[in-house]
Protein backbone atom coordinates (compact mmCIF):
# COMPACT_ATOMS: atom_id res chain seq x y z
CA UNK A 1 0.00 0.00 0.00
CA UNK A 2 2.69 2.59 0.46
CA UNK A 3 4.78 1.57 -2.38
CA UNK A 4 1.40 2.32 -4.30
CA UNK A 5 0.97 5.72 -2.45
CA UNK A 6 4.14 7.16 -2.98
CA UNK A 7 4.47 6.22 -6.65
CA UNK A 8 1.20 7.75 -7.00
CA UNK A 9 2.46 11.13 -5.70
CA UNK A 10 5.76 10.44 -7.54
CA UNK A 11 3.73 10.10 -11.05
CA UNK A 12 1.93 13.05 -10.54
CA UNK A 13 4.99 15.17 -9.02
CA UNK A 14 7.05 14.43 -11.88
CA UNK A 15 4.87 13.87 -14.46
CA UNK A 16 2.70 16.89 -14.89
CA UNK A 17 3.54 19.50 -11.40
CA UNK A 18 7.68 19.67 -11.79
CA UNK A 19 7.99 19.18 -15.52
CA UNK A 20 5.60 22.32 -16.08
CA UNK A 21 6.95 24.68 -13.07
CA UNK A 22 11.08 23.78 -13.63
CA UNK A 23 9.59 24.97 -17.67
CA UNK A 24 7.75 27.73 -16.82
CA UNK A 25 10.48 28.90 -14.52
CA UNK A 26 13.42 28.59 -16.83
CA UNK A 27 10.72 30.30 -19.37
CA UNK A 28 10.31 33.32 -16.74
CA UNK A 29 13.79 33.63 -16.20
CA UNK A 30 14.61 33.58 -20.01
CA UNK A 31 12.32 36.56 -20.79
CA UNK A 32 12.82 38.57 -17.57
CA UNK A 33 16.45 38.66 -18.20
CA UNK A 34 16.12 38.74 -21.71
CA UNK A 35 17.98 35.78 -22.98
CA UNK A 36 21.07 36.84 -21.40
CA UNK A 37 22.15 32.94 -21.77
CA UNK A 38 22.36 33.31 -25.03
CA UNK A 39 23.26 37.20 -25.84
CA UNK A 40 25.95 36.99 -22.88
CA UNK A 41 27.32 33.38 -23.10
CA UNK A 42 30.67 35.28 -23.58
CA UNK A 43 30.16 36.31 -20.24
CA UNK A 44 30.82 32.73 -18.89
CA UNK A 45 34.25 31.87 -20.18
CA UNK A 46 35.00 35.86 -18.75
CA UNK A 47 34.14 34.52 -15.61
CA UNK A 48 35.98 31.65 -15.12
CA UNK A 49 38.76 32.83 -17.08
CA UNK A 50 39.80 35.23 -14.75
CA UNK A 51 42.17 34.98 -11.93
CA UNK A 52 40.70 33.23 -8.29
CA UNK A 53 40.59 35.52 -5.94
CA UNK A 54 42.16 34.72 -2.43
CA UNK A 55 39.92 34.50 0.21
CA UNK A 56 40.33 31.51 3.03
CA UNK A 57 36.92 32.00 3.50
CA UNK A 58 35.63 30.31 -0.30
CA UNK A 59 36.39 28.19 -3.22
CA UNK A 60 37.20 29.39 -6.33
CA UNK A 61 34.87 29.83 -9.48
CA UNK A 62 36.41 26.69 -11.02
CA UNK A 63 36.36 24.63 -8.30
CA UNK A 64 32.50 25.71 -7.47
CA UNK A 65 32.16 24.51 -11.13
CA UNK A 66 34.04 21.47 -11.20
CA UNK A 67 32.28 20.82 -7.70
CA UNK A 68 28.62 21.19 -9.12
CA UNK A 69 28.81 19.48 -11.82
CA UNK A 70 30.02 16.44 -10.00
CA UNK A 71 26.88 16.71 -8.54
CA UNK A 72 25.13 17.11 -11.75
CA UNK A 73 26.53 14.94 -13.74
CA UNK A 74 25.90 11.38 -12.91
CA UNK A 75 24.90 7.81 -14.18
CA UNK A 76 21.66 9.83 -16.39
CA UNK A 77 24.50 11.16 -18.53
CA UNK A 78 25.19 7.90 -19.70
CA UNK A 79 22.34 5.58 -18.75
CA UNK A 80 19.68 7.91 -18.96
CA UNK A 81 20.00 9.67 -22.18
CA UNK A 82 19.40 6.19 -23.87
CA UNK A 83 16.48 5.46 -22.02
CA UNK A 84 15.37 9.01 -23.11
CA UNK A 85 16.59 7.82 -27.41
CA UNK A 86 14.66 4.71 -26.68
CA UNK A 87 10.99 5.74 -25.73
CA UNK A 88 11.49 8.88 -27.50
CA UNK A 89 13.64 8.86 -30.45
CA UNK A 90 16.46 11.13 -32.23
CA UNK A 91 13.90 13.78 -31.45
CA UNK A 92 14.66 13.67 -27.88
CA UNK A 93 18.09 15.11 -28.29
CA UNK A 94 16.52 18.25 -29.47
CA UNK A 95 14.13 18.42 -26.14
CA UNK A 96 17.04 18.42 -24.26
CA UNK A 97 18.82 21.12 -25.49
CA UNK A 98 15.98 23.11 -25.36
CA UNK A 99 15.24 22.06 -21.42
CA UNK A 100 19.48 23.22 -21.32
CA UNK A 101 18.58 26.64 -23.23
CA UNK A 102 16.09 27.13 -20.70
CA UNK A 103 17.59 26.02 -17.22
CA UNK A 104 20.50 27.83 -18.31
CA UNK A 105 18.44 31.10 -17.22
CA UNK A 106 17.16 29.58 -13.95
CA UNK A 107 20.37 28.30 -12.80
CA UNK A 108 21.88 31.22 -13.54
CA UNK A 109 19.02 32.88 -10.86
CA UNK A 110 19.01 30.39 -8.07
CA UNK A 111 23.03 30.80 -7.95
CA UNK A 112 22.91 34.82 -8.00
CA UNK A 113 20.22 34.35 -4.95
CA UNK A 114 22.37 31.97 -3.25
CA UNK A 115 25.44 34.36 -3.48
CA UNK A 116 23.38 37.16 -2.53
CA UNK A 117 22.06 35.59 0.35
CA UNK A 118 25.26 33.82 1.62
CA UNK A 119 26.52 33.46 5.52
CA UNK A 120 29.96 32.63 7.18
CA UNK A 121 29.96 29.56 9.43
CA UNK A 122 30.96 29.21 12.71
CA UNK A 123 34.61 28.28 10.93
CA UNK A 124 34.16 31.93 8.79
CA UNK A 125 33.45 29.99 5.58
CA UNK A 126 30.93 30.99 3.08
CA UNK A 127 27.97 28.57 2.89
CA UNK A 128 24.45 29.34 1.30
CA UNK A 129 21.84 27.97 -1.14
CA UNK A 130 17.94 27.74 -1.14
CA UNK A 131 17.60 27.40 2.37
CA UNK A 132 19.50 30.83 3.01
CA UNK A 133 17.46 32.85 0.33
CA UNK A 134 14.05 31.79 1.77
CA UNK A 135 14.30 32.33 4.99
CA UNK A 136 16.23 35.72 4.55
CA UNK A 137 15.00 36.98 0.89
CA UNK A 138 11.28 35.49 1.81
CA UNK A 139 11.12 35.49 5.79
CA UNK A 140 9.94 31.95 5.45
CA UNK A 141 11.78 30.14 7.25
CA UNK A 142 9.64 27.00 7.87
CA UNK A 143 9.51 26.23 4.25
CA UNK A 144 13.78 26.81 4.39
CA UNK A 145 13.65 24.12 7.20
CA UNK A 146 11.85 22.00 5.01
CA UNK A 147 13.78 22.56 1.88
CA UNK A 148 16.78 21.59 3.81
CA UNK A 149 15.99 18.81 5.39
CA UNK A 150 14.97 17.46 1.85
CA UNK A 151 17.75 18.07 0.58
CA UNK A 152 19.72 16.37 3.37
CA UNK A 153 17.00 12.74 2.95
CA UNK A 154 18.19 13.23 -1.02
CA UNK A 155 21.61 14.02 -1.18
CA UNK A 156 22.79 13.89 1.61
CA UNK A 157 21.62 10.14 1.91
CA UNK A 158 19.81 8.20 -0.56
CA UNK A 159 20.44 9.59 -4.02
CA UNK A 160 24.45 8.25 -2.83
CA UNK A 161 22.92 4.64 -2.53
CA UNK A 162 21.54 4.95 -5.91
CA UNK A 163 24.94 5.69 -7.42
CA UNK A 164 26.37 3.18 -5.34
CA UNK A 165 24.43 0.66 -7.24
CA UNK A 166 25.20 2.16 -10.41
CA UNK A 167 29.05 1.80 -9.84
CA UNK A 168 28.46 -2.08 -8.55
CA UNK A 169 26.40 -3.13 -11.55
CA UNK A 170 28.99 -1.56 -13.82
CA UNK A 171 31.93 -3.10 -11.95
CA UNK A 172 29.94 -6.55 -11.60
CA UNK A 173 29.21 -6.61 -16.15
CA UNK A 174 32.13 -5.23 -16.95
CA UNK A 175 34.68 -6.78 -14.61
CA UNK A 176 33.44 -9.83 -12.63
CA UNK A 177 33.59 -7.79 -9.35
CA UNK A 178 31.45 -8.85 -6.61
CA UNK A 179 28.82 -5.90 -5.44
CA UNK A 180 29.87 -6.18 -1.68
CA UNK A 181 33.65 -5.48 -3.12
CA UNK A 182 32.84 -2.75 -5.37
CA UNK A 183 30.59 -1.04 -2.73
CA UNK A 184 33.79 -1.33 0.24
CA UNK A 185 36.01 0.54 -2.54
CA UNK A 186 33.40 2.88 -3.25
CA UNK A 187 32.98 3.68 0.07
CA UNK A 188 36.62 3.85 1.46
CA UNK A 189 36.86 6.58 -1.32
CA UNK A 190 34.57 8.65 -0.25
CA UNK A 191 35.20 8.65 3.00
CA UNK A 192 38.94 9.79 2.11
CA UNK A 193 37.49 12.86 -0.22
CA UNK A 194 34.46 14.05 2.12
CA UNK A 195 36.88 14.04 5.49
CA UNK A 196 38.17 17.72 3.94
CA UNK A 197 34.46 18.65 3.96
CA UNK A 198 33.50 21.35 1.34
CA UNK A 199 36.93 22.25 0.53
CA UNK A 200 37.83 18.84 -0.07
CA UNK A 201 35.56 17.84 -2.45
CA UNK A 202 35.76 21.16 -4.19
CA UNK A 203 39.97 20.29 -4.58
CA UNK A 204 38.67 16.61 -5.80
CA UNK A 205 36.54 18.05 -8.11
CA UNK A 206 39.19 20.64 -9.81
CA UNK A 207 40.82 17.41 -10.75
CA UNK A 208 38.80 14.70 -11.58
CA UNK A 209 36.15 16.50 -13.28
CA UNK A 210 37.90 17.92 -16.16
CA UNK A 211 40.11 14.65 -16.83
CA UNK A 212 36.50 12.63 -16.11
CA UNK A 213 34.49 14.84 -18.36
CA UNK A 214 37.19 15.55 -21.27
CA UNK A 215 37.91 11.54 -22.13
CA UNK A 216 34.30 11.29 -22.46
CA UNK A 217 33.85 14.38 -24.86
CA UNK A 218 37.23 13.56 -26.54
CA UNK A 219 36.04 9.80 -27.27
CA UNK A 220 32.85 11.76 -28.87
CA UNK A 221 34.69 13.99 -30.54
CA UNK A 222 36.88 11.49 -32.32
CA UNK A 223 34.22 9.60 -33.51
CA UNK A 224 32.30 12.64 -34.83
CA UNK A 225 35.18 13.36 -37.02
CA UNK A 226 35.29 9.71 -38.60
CA UNK A 227 31.89 10.24 -39.82
CA UNK A 228 31.59 13.49 -40.25
CA UNK A 229 29.80 12.54 -43.63
CA UNK A 230 26.87 11.69 -41.30
CA UNK A 231 26.99 14.26 -39.19
CA UNK A 232 24.15 16.72 -40.96
CA UNK A 233 21.98 14.07 -41.82
CA UNK A 234 22.21 13.22 -38.20
CA UNK A 235 20.89 16.44 -37.56
CA UNK A 236 18.53 16.52 -39.83
CA UNK A 237 17.10 13.70 -38.11
CA UNK A 238 16.80 14.86 -34.57
CA UNK A 239 14.82 17.56 -35.97
CA UNK A 240 12.45 16.18 -38.22
CA UNK A 241 11.53 13.26 -35.29
CA UNK A 242 11.32 15.95 -32.65
CA UNK A 243 8.28 17.04 -34.85
CA UNK A 244 7.19 14.01 -35.62
CA UNK A 245 7.84 14.73 -38.95
CA UNK A 246 9.92 11.43 -39.50
CA UNK A 247 7.40 8.61 -37.89
CA UNK A 248 10.36 5.95 -38.77
CA UNK A 249 12.82 7.32 -36.82
CA UNK A 250 10.35 7.07 -33.32
CA UNK A 251 11.26 6.00 -30.35
CA UNK A 252 8.90 2.84 -28.67
CA UNK A 253 6.25 6.00 -27.14
CA UNK A 254 6.32 7.07 -30.80
CA UNK A 255 5.56 10.66 -31.97
CA UNK A 256 6.33 14.81 -31.65
CA UNK A 257 4.76 14.08 -28.05
CA UNK A 258 7.25 11.21 -26.78
CA UNK A 259 10.02 12.71 -28.14
CA UNK A 260 9.11 15.87 -25.96
CA UNK A 261 8.15 14.31 -22.78
CA UNK A 262 11.23 12.06 -22.69
CA UNK A 263 13.64 14.87 -23.90
CA UNK A 264 12.63 17.58 -21.46
CA UNK A 265 12.46 14.93 -18.62
CA UNK A 266 16.50 13.65 -19.25
CA UNK A 267 17.23 17.38 -19.65
CA UNK A 268 15.21 18.51 -16.40
CA UNK A 269 16.48 15.05 -14.54
CA UNK A 270 19.99 15.47 -16.02
CA UNK A 271 20.67 19.64 -15.32
CA UNK A 272 19.10 19.96 -12.30
CA UNK A 273 18.75 23.74 -12.77
CA UNK A 274 15.75 24.76 -10.29
CA UNK A 275 16.23 21.25 -8.22
CA UNK A 276 17.87 23.73 -5.54
CA UNK A 277 21.66 21.62 -5.35
CA UNK A 278 24.07 23.49 -7.25
CA UNK A 279 23.12 26.84 -5.52
CA UNK A 280 24.61 25.40 -2.41
CA UNK A 281 27.71 24.94 -3.51
CA UNK A 282 27.67 27.92 -5.61
CA UNK A 283 26.88 29.91 -2.64
CA UNK A 284 30.73 28.80 -1.24
CA UNK A 285 32.46 30.59 -4.04
CA UNK A 286 34.21 33.78 -3.55
CA UNK A 287 32.82 35.39 -7.17
CA UNK A 288 35.55 36.95 -9.36
CA UNK A 289 34.52 39.71 -10.11
CA UNK A 290 33.23 40.56 -7.31
CA UNK A 291 28.82 40.33 -7.95
CA UNK A 292 26.59 37.60 -7.12
CA UNK A 293 26.01 37.27 -10.91
CA UNK A 294 29.47 36.32 -11.78
CA UNK A 295 28.72 32.76 -10.01
CA UNK A 296 25.30 32.72 -11.52
CA UNK A 297 27.06 33.15 -14.98
CA UNK A 298 29.39 30.03 -13.72
CA UNK A 299 26.76 27.55 -13.03
CA UNK A 300 24.71 28.69 -15.98
CA UNK A 301 27.68 26.97 -17.97
CA UNK A 302 27.34 24.31 -15.70
CA UNK A 303 24.27 23.24 -16.89
CA UNK A 304 25.75 23.59 -20.89
CA UNK A 305 28.12 21.43 -20.36
CA UNK A 306 25.96 18.63 -18.69
CA UNK A 307 23.50 18.52 -20.76
CA UNK A 308 24.57 20.50 -24.35
CA UNK A 309 27.71 18.94 -24.30
CA UNK A 310 28.20 15.63 -21.89
CA UNK A 311 24.37 14.46 -22.88
CA UNK A 312 24.82 15.27 -26.31
CA UNK A 313 28.01 13.34 -26.77
CA UNK A 314 26.09 9.86 -25.38
CA UNK A 315 22.90 10.82 -27.77
CA UNK A 316 25.59 11.42 -30.88
CA UNK A 317 27.54 8.27 -30.11
CA UNK A 318 24.17 6.05 -29.71
CA UNK A 319 22.60 7.55 -33.19
CA UNK A 320 26.05 6.82 -35.05
CA UNK A 321 26.31 3.36 -33.98
CA UNK A 322 22.82 2.14 -35.53
CA UNK A 323 21.86 0.24 -32.08
CA UNK A 324 18.92 2.23 -31.49
CA UNK A 325 16.23 -0.44 -32.12
CA UNK A 326 12.68 0.74 -30.61
CA UNK A 327 10.72 -2.25 -29.66
CA UNK A 328 14.32 -4.68 -28.96
CA UNK A 329 14.27 -4.51 -25.13
CA UNK A 330 17.79 -2.78 -25.82
CA UNK A 331 18.23 0.09 -23.79
CA UNK A 332 19.64 2.17 -21.03
CA UNK A 333 23.37 1.16 -20.36
CA UNK A 334 23.25 -2.07 -22.68
CA UNK A 335 22.07 0.09 -25.38
CA UNK A 336 25.46 2.65 -24.08
CA UNK A 337 27.88 -0.56 -24.24
CA UNK A 338 26.47 -2.17 -27.52
CA UNK A 339 26.96 1.69 -28.85
CA UNK A 340 29.89 2.16 -27.70
CA UNK A 341 31.22 -1.40 -28.94
CA UNK A 342 30.54 -0.11 -32.15
CA UNK A 343 32.77 2.74 -32.18
CA UNK A 344 35.36 1.31 -30.15
CA UNK A 345 35.43 -2.50 -30.33
CA UNK A 346 35.86 -5.01 -27.48
CA UNK A 347 36.90 -1.43 -25.37
CA UNK A 348 33.64 -0.50 -25.58
CA UNK A 349 31.88 -1.89 -22.84
CA UNK A 350 34.70 -1.46 -20.47
CA UNK A 351 35.11 2.14 -21.52
CA UNK A 352 31.32 2.98 -20.54
CA UNK A 353 31.31 1.02 -16.98
CA UNK A 354 34.08 3.31 -16.19
CA UNK A 355 32.26 6.18 -17.35
CA UNK A 356 29.93 5.28 -15.55
CA UNK A 357 32.05 4.74 -12.42
CA UNK A 358 33.60 7.94 -12.75
CA UNK A 359 30.71 10.45 -13.29
CA UNK A 360 28.16 8.29 -10.21
CA UNK A 361 31.14 8.52 -7.82
CA UNK A 362 31.88 12.20 -8.27
CA UNK A 363 28.11 12.65 -7.81
CA UNK A 364 28.43 10.95 -4.09
CA UNK A 365 30.96 13.53 -3.64
CA UNK A 366 28.98 15.97 -4.92
CA UNK A 367 26.36 15.52 -3.36
CA UNK A 368 27.96 15.86 -0.10
CA UNK A 369 28.61 19.41 -0.42
CA UNK A 370 25.29 20.39 -1.37
CA UNK A 371 24.16 18.34 1.90
CA UNK A 372 26.37 20.14 4.02
CA UNK A 373 25.48 23.45 3.29
CA UNK A 374 22.22 22.43 4.40
CA UNK A 375 23.19 21.11 7.48
CA UNK A 376 24.55 24.41 8.42
CA UNK A 377 21.23 26.41 7.80
CA UNK A 378 19.56 24.33 10.15
CA UNK A 379 22.76 25.06 12.68
CA UNK A 380 23.90 20.98 13.29
CA UNK A 381 27.09 21.51 12.12
CA UNK A 382 29.08 20.66 14.47
CA UNK A 383 31.62 17.99 14.88
CA UNK A 384 28.92 15.61 15.96
CA UNK A 385 25.80 16.64 13.09
CA UNK A 386 29.34 16.81 10.34
CA UNK A 387 30.27 13.22 11.71
CA UNK A 388 26.38 11.79 11.66
CA UNK A 389 25.81 12.89 7.95
CA UNK A 390 29.34 11.27 6.82
CA UNK A 391 28.70 8.25 8.73
CA UNK A 392 24.83 8.46 7.18
CA UNK A 393 26.34 8.63 3.23
CA UNK A 394 28.99 6.37 3.65
CA UNK A 395 26.08 3.91 5.17
CA UNK A 396 23.98 4.34 2.48
CA UNK A 397 26.99 4.34 -0.24
CA UNK A 398 27.88 0.60 1.27
CA UNK A 399 23.97 -0.42 1.35
CA UNK A 400 23.05 0.86 -1.75
CA UNK A 401 25.76 -1.23 -3.70
CA UNK A 402 24.55 -4.53 -2.87
CA UNK A 403 21.04 -4.06 -1.93
CA UNK A 404 18.18 -2.82 -4.27
CA UNK A 405 14.63 -1.50 -2.22
CA UNK A 406 13.26 0.97 -4.92
CA UNK A 407 10.58 2.25 -2.54
CA UNK A 408 13.35 3.85 -0.62
CA UNK A 409 14.43 5.21 -4.26
CA UNK A 410 10.94 6.32 -4.83
CA UNK A 411 10.80 7.92 -1.36
CA UNK A 412 13.75 9.98 -2.26
CA UNK A 413 12.62 11.46 -5.65
CA UNK A 414 9.26 12.56 -3.39
CA UNK A 415 11.34 14.38 -1.37
CA UNK A 416 13.47 15.85 -4.48
CA UNK A 417 9.95 16.80 -6.12
CA UNK A 418 8.96 18.68 -2.95
CA UNK A 419 12.36 20.53 -2.67
CA UNK A 420 12.30 21.37 -6.33
CA UNK A 421 8.79 22.54 -6.00
CA UNK A 422 9.81 25.09 -3.12
CA UNK A 423 12.62 26.07 -4.31
CA UNK A 424 10.71 27.00 -7.69
CA UNK A 425 8.71 29.19 -6.11
CA UNK A 426 10.94 30.97 -4.05
CA UNK A 427 13.23 31.66 -6.87
CA UNK A 428 10.27 33.25 -8.86
CA UNK A 429 9.13 34.86 -5.99
CA UNK A 430 12.67 36.76 -5.78
CA UNK A 431 12.68 36.99 -9.25
CA UNK A 432 12.70 40.73 -9.03
CA UNK A 433 15.70 40.52 -7.11
CA UNK A 434 17.29 38.63 -9.75
CA UNK A 435 16.38 41.24 -12.70
CA UNK A 436 18.32 44.01 -10.83
CA UNK A 437 21.41 42.15 -10.11
CA UNK A 438 21.44 41.17 -13.66
CA UNK A 439 21.14 44.62 -14.78
CA UNK A 440 23.64 45.86 -12.42
CA UNK A 441 26.19 43.78 -13.19
CA UNK A 442 25.49 43.50 -17.21
CA UNK A 443 25.73 47.43 -16.55
CA UNK A 444 28.66 48.07 -15.44
CA UNK A 445 30.42 45.33 -17.78
CA UNK A 446 28.88 47.23 -20.48
CA UNK A 447 30.31 50.75 -19.12
CA UNK A 448 33.72 49.01 -19.20
CA UNK A 449 33.93 48.66 -15.52
CA UNK A 450 34.75 45.02 -13.62
CA UNK A 451 31.42 44.63 -12.03
CA UNK A 452 31.52 45.05 -7.98
CA UNK A 453 28.42 44.78 -6.04
CA UNK A 454 26.98 46.80 -3.81
CA UNK A 455 24.81 46.28 -1.75
CA UNK A 456 22.84 49.76 -1.16
CA UNK A 457 21.34 48.35 -4.55
CA UNK A 458 18.94 46.67 -2.69
CA UNK A 459 18.41 49.00 0.80
CA UNK A 460 15.05 46.88 1.35
CA UNK A 461 17.29 43.80 2.29
CA UNK A 462 19.55 45.39 3.92
CA UNK A 463 18.93 43.80 7.21
CA UNK A 464 18.92 40.25 5.99
CA UNK A 465 22.12 40.62 3.74
CA UNK A 466 25.03 39.14 6.20
CA UNK A 467 27.09 42.14 7.33
CA UNK A 468 30.70 41.69 5.93
CA UNK A 469 30.19 38.81 3.64
CA UNK A 470 29.77 41.42 0.38
CA UNK A 471 33.64 43.25 1.80
CA UNK A 472 36.23 42.08 -1.14
CA UNK A 473 38.75 40.16 0.49
CA UNK A 474 41.94 41.97 1.02
CA UNK A 475 44.05 40.53 -1.13
CA UNK A 476 42.17 42.82 -3.78
CA UNK A 477 44.04 45.98 -3.61
CA UNK A 478 42.20 49.22 -2.93
CA UNK A 479 39.30 47.50 -0.87
CA UNK A 480 39.03 47.03 2.24
CA UNK A 481 39.28 43.50 4.00
CA UNK A 482 36.62 41.48 5.27
CA UNK A 483 34.09 42.75 8.35
CA UNK A 484 33.79 40.50 11.49
CA UNK A 485 30.14 39.68 11.21
CA UNK A 486 27.52 38.43 14.03
CA UNK A 487 26.45 34.80 13.89
CA UNK A 488 25.84 33.21 10.61
CA UNK A 489 22.37 32.52 11.29
CA UNK A 490 21.82 36.03 12.93
CA UNK A 491 19.77 37.34 10.19
CA UNK A 492 17.67 34.73 10.09
CA UNK A 493 17.06 34.13 13.63
CA UNK A 494 15.50 37.38 13.47
CA UNK A 495 13.42 37.08 10.88
CA UNK A 496 9.79 36.20 11.67
CA UNK A 497 7.56 33.04 10.65
CA UNK A 498 6.14 33.45 8.11
CA UNK A 499 4.44 31.99 4.85
CA UNK A 500 6.18 32.59 1.21
CA UNK A 501 3.63 34.74 0.30
CA UNK A 502 4.38 37.62 2.34
CA UNK A 503 7.75 38.46 0.15
CA UNK A 504 5.10 39.14 -3.02
CA UNK A 505 5.32 42.90 -2.18
CA UNK A 506 9.07 42.76 -1.93
CA UNK A 507 10.08 42.58 -5.39
CA UNK A 508 12.13 44.99 -7.16
CA UNK A 509 10.57 46.14 -10.68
Amino acid sequence: MLKSDISFVNNILWGDVLTYMLLGAGGLFTLRLRLVQLRRFPEMFRALARPAVSDPAGISPFQALCASLAARVGTGNVAGVAVALYLGGPGATFWMWLVAGLGMATAFAESSLAQLFKVRDGAGAYRGGPAFYIARGLKAPRAATAFAICLIIVFGLVFNAVQANSIAGAAQEAFGVAPLWSGVATTLAAALVIAGGVAGVARFSGVVVPLMAGAYIAVALVVLALNADQTLDLLKLIISSAFGLDQAAGGVAGGMTAAMMNGVRRGLFSNEAGMGSAPNIAAVATPSPHHPCSQGFVQAFGVFIDTLVICTATALLILLSGKLQPGSGVTGVQLTQQAMGVHLGVWGAPFVSIAITCFAFTSIAGNYACAEGALVYLRCDGRVGRLLLRLGLLGMTLWGAVVQVTTVFDLADVSMGFMAAINLVAIVLLSGVVVRLARDYLAQRDAGREPDFDPQLLPELADVIEPGVWDAPSSVAGRPGPVAAAGPQAASVATPLGDLDVARGRQGA
